[in-house]
């Protein structure tokens, strides 16, 4: 590792091997070769004056890419499609003719992104569905415990805690489902040529236009892809790395939202992420648990929510048939915002198995709030004995006011119960009061709907991808 230049944390903190792999220079260069090989092979069984020695020569070579002479060539010719071709060449002397015929250097470039670009989704697909079954399974398991529900922040009716989960899990099957549209969606550019005319190529096909045709589908076909664009200037539309990073960063809003909630939560003491033997939460502060895990997904979602904007822009200032201003800008966006969603969703991954609940520290807070959340039915059950709705209403709102000085001004506990058991108006015994306080009638569906979700939605996903959850989670560096 070299120490004095930089290099992105993406790289060296966050990414998984395997999508680090993605966007390597070997996974890159060996792309292009083999679309080099599939244009070869498909001219020649067209009929152009290529022959299986030289295809046979080019795939030989697909895998053992001589740098140092593409960087040689790079330096002399200052154009990377053209060095690499050279340096090729220079493996395949007797294919050097023919490498690149009829090509421009989007054929190689275009091509390799859809294809990184598809396999990347395809890996995000295959995290989003291993999140997807450990909220599943922390759902399952909480589904009936009461916790409060928050609107504004502000305590609300009481859902459970699986109830909660679902929410997150539901904007995550919203995710999924995007995904899967960018991949199904998902065509290569084939061989437009340099305005998309494929003039090139019906002058070596000596103006058949049906060989055209057939040599992209062949090239589609060994790439595998069902289809190509139907029509393109040089480049595919840059519309659709727009519409890819809109989907990453779909993802990364809802991995923000969860760790958000999560952030929050953990500050009511209530569910926390993970937490090490030997984890370090504060420099300064040793009994602090920092909920380092998820500050760090809500500052990559940041970061990939931020960075969507690069192909919106880049597409929308495309000139004619090409322009190359998207280069640099796509060599750097695009990867590092798969880069980063890998990251987020690891993280995520890694926190939604191992969520601490602590369970008592929840029912205290339902406690402390469920007096409020009592009074309408202790008013009804009083209306029932003979009470005055409008009275025993006006009476109730006064002793909530009460209730709650006492809690904000004297630091006092919630004493509303005690204050309705006094009041003679309502007619009922402490006991025929504290019968409304058992909090799984506040809770209304939410055990039924986690239920129905999880086996409705959820269940039939997991099976779907089952070959998913067999693999193993990324291990976290920091």
């Amino acid at each position: 590792m070299s120490t004095n230049v930089y290099e992105t944390p993406l790289s060296s903190r966050y990414a998984s091997p395997e999508m680090l792999r993605l966007f390597s220079p070997d996974k890159k260069f060996s792309t292009w070769r083999r679309l080099w090989v599939a244009l070869a092979r498909g001219e020649m069984e067209l009929g152009l004056p290529v022959t299986p020695e030289q295809v046979a020569e080019l795939e030989a070579h697909v895998d053992d890419i001589d740098y140092a002479a593409a960087a040689r060539w790079e330096k002399e010719l200052r154009h990377d499609v053209m060095a690499h071709i050279h340096a090729y060449g220079e493996q395949c002397p007797t294919a050097m003719p023919i490498i690149h015929l009829g090509a421009t250097s989007c054929y190689v470039g275009d091509n390799t992104d859809m294809i990184l670009m598809r396999e990347g989704l395809m890996l995000i697909r295959e995290k989003l569905v291993k999140v997807l079954s450990y909220l599943a399974d922390f759902a399952e398991r909480y589904k009936s415990l009461p916790t409060l529900g928050f609107t504004h922040f502000q305590s609300a009716q009481l859902v459970t805690v699986g109830k909660r989960a679902t929410l997150w899990m539901n904007e995550l099957l919203m995710d999924l489902d995007e995904v899967e549209y960018r991949i199904s969606r998902m065509a290569l550019l084939g061989s437009k040529g340099t305005t998309g005319t494929q003039a090139s190529f019906l002058e070596l096909f000596e103006g058949d236009h049906k060989k055209v045709k057939a040599l992209e589908e062949k090239i589609a076909a060994e790439m595998g892809f069902d289809s190509v664009v139907p029509v393109s200037g040089q480049t595919y539309s840059r519309k659709v790395d727009a519409a890819v990073l809109a989907t990453l960063s779909g993802i990364a809003q809802s991995a923000s939202k969860f760790a958000n909630d999560l952030r929050l939560l953990c500050h009511l003491k209530e569910v926390e992420e993970p937490f090490e033997t030997h984890q370090i939460g504060s420099s300064a502060m040793p009994y602090k648990r920092n909920p380092m895990r998820c500050e760090r997904i809500c500052g990559l979602a940041r970061y990939v929510m931020a960075d969507a904007m690069n192909p919106a822009f880049t597409a929308a200032t495309q000139w004619f048939e090409r322009t190359l201003d998207d280069s640099a800008n796509k060599r750097v966006s695009v990867p590092e915002a798969f880069l980063a969603v890998d990251a987020i969703l690891n993280i995520y991954a890694n926190v939604a198995s191992g969520l601490v609940v602590h369970e008592k520290v929840i029912a205290r807070h339902v406690t402390e709030e469920l007096p409020f959340m009592a009074t309408e039915n202790i008013m009804m059950d009083a209306v029932k004995r003979g009470g005055d709705r409008q009275a025993l209403h006006e009476r109730i709102r006064q002793l909530s006011l009460e209730a709650g000085r006492n809690i904000k001004e004297e630091g006092l506990p919630n004493n509303l119960i005690d204050l309705i058991a006094a009041e003679p108006m309502f007619g009922l015994t402490r006991a025929e009061i504290e019968a409304h306080l058992d909090p799984a009638r506040y809770i209304g569906r939410c055990p039924q709907q986690v239920e129905e979700f999880l086996r409705d939605d959820v269940r039939p996903v997991l099976k779907r991808y089952a070959s998913a959850l067999k693999k193993k989670d990324t291990e976290l560096t920091v």
